[in-house]
C-alpha cells in the first residue's frame, strides 16, 4: 500500500506543479489540480486561493472499516503535505450519485466563505456547507464567452445556481438580465455576488424562484436575445411540477428557448451527463455548433464529463 501512497503523492505533486504554474500566469484563484488520476485515489482536489476542496468519490473498495480510516487519513495528509496547508483548510466531501436536490442540500452550518476572483469579477464560494462549491470551474472560459456576447442583450439565465452567468452578462453590458432558479438560497447567492461586484441594479435585473420548466411555458415569443441553459442531469424536486431528464427532455426545453429568442438570438446550452447526445435532427434551429472544446478550461484538458452547445435562432 505504501507504494500506492508514493505514487499518489508523486502524481499529485507533478500535476500541482505543472497546472499551479499555468494557473499563476493567468492570474487564476481557483483551478482545478486532479480528477481521479490514479483509480486507487478517486479524488477531485481543486485549489480556491489558499484552502483546497477535496471531493472523494464512493467507490467500491474491499477495505475494513478501520483500513479505509487510514487510507483516507494517510491520503489527506498527503494532501496537506503538497499543497503546503493546514488541515483546517482543507474540505472533504464524499460524492455518490445524486437523486434530485441533494447536491443543493445542505450539509453542514459552518458557513466558511470566501471571496475568489475570476477574470476581475469576484465570487462568493462556500466550501463547508454544500456538496458543491458555489462557482463551477469547469465554465469558467464559458462565461467568459457570455461576458462577451451580452451587451446591450437581453439575457435568460435558466437554472442559474448561484449567479455566475448573470455576473458576466451584467458586466459585459447586458441591457436586461432574468435570473431563474428553483432555489431561494441561490437566488440569494445571485444577488449577493452582484451587489459584491457592484453590478445590481433593479431596472435591470429580475430574479425568479420558480420551476424552470413551468417558466419557460409562459415565456412571450422573442423576448431575449441570449439563454444560457445550464440544467441538471436528473431532478425530481417535490417543488418542480415535473421530473427532469435532460436526456429525455432537452429537446422539447432547448426547443422552448428557442422559441423566446429573438431573431438571430443565440442559447448556449451545457450539460454535464457523461453519455448526453444531442438530438440535433428534432431541433428548430439547425445552427448549431459544438463548443465544448472552445469552453474547456486547461485545468480540465482530457477530463471534462460535460458537453456545451452554441445554437442560433
Amino acid at each position: 500500500m505504501q507504494d500506492k501512497f508514493t505514487a499518489f503523492e508523486n502524481r499529485l505533486t507533478k500535476v500541482y506543479k505543472h497546472i499551479g504554474k499555468i494557473a499563476r500566469k493567468q492570474n487564476l484563484a481557483c483551478f482545478r489540480v486532479y480528477d481521479i488520476d490514479l483509480p486507487e485515489f478517486p479524488f477531485i482536489i481543486d485549489v480556491y486561493k489558499d484552502m483546497i476542496y477535496v471531493a472523494e468519490y464512493k467507490s467500491k473498495h474491499k477495505l475494513s472499516e478501520e483500513d479505509y480510516e487510514t487510507w483516507l487519513n494517510t491520503s489527506l495528509e498527503i494532501i496537506q503535505q503538497v499543497f503546503g496547508v493546514e488541515k483546517y483548510n482543507v474540505f472533504l466531501k464524499l460524492r455518490e450519485r445524486q437523486k434530485g436536490e441533494q447536491q443543493y442540500s445542505k450539509l453542514n452550518q459552518e458557513k466558511k466563505e470566501l471571496i475568489v476572483d475570476e477574470h476581475g469579477l469576484s465570487f462568493i464560494v462556500n466550501l463547508s456547507d454544500y456538496l458543491d462549491t458555489g462557482l463551477f470551474l469547469d465554465h469558467r472560459l464559458t462565461r467568459q464567452k457570455v461576458k462577451e456576447l451580452a451587451k446591450d442583450k437581453r439575457v435568460l439565465n435558466l437554472f442559474s445556481y448561484t449567479g455566475s452567468f448573470t455576473v458576466y452578462a451584467a458586466s459585459g453590458g447586458a441591457n436586461k438580465i432574468t435570473t431563474v432558479d428553483l432555489s431561494k438560497t441561490y437566488i440569494n447567492w445571485a444577488k449577493r455576488n452582484l451587489t459584491y461586484n457592484k453590478l445590481y441594479d433593479d431596472t435591470k435585473h429580475e430574479f425568479l424562484q420558480i420551476d424552470v420548466l413551468q417558466y419557460l411555458k409562459t415565456v412571450a415569443p422573442k423576448s431575449y436575445d441570449l439563454i444560457i441553459l445550464d440544467p441538471p442531469t436528473f431532478s425530481n424536486s417535490k417543488r418542480m411540477e415535473d421530473i427532469l431528464d435532460i436526456q429525455r427532455d432537452h429537446v422539447t426545453i432547448i426547443n422552448q428557448c428557442l422559441n423566446i429568442l429573438d431573431d438571430n438570438g443565440i442559447l448556449i446550452f451545457s450539460s454535464n451527463y457523461r453519455n448526453f447526445e444531442l438530438d440535433a435532427e428534432k431541433l428548430t434551429s439547425q445552427k448549431i455548433k459544438d463548443i465544448t472544446k472552445q469552453t474547456t478550461p486547461f485545468d480540465f484538458e482530457g477530463k471534462l464529463k460535460r458537453k456545451c452547445f452554441w445554437i442560433e435562432k
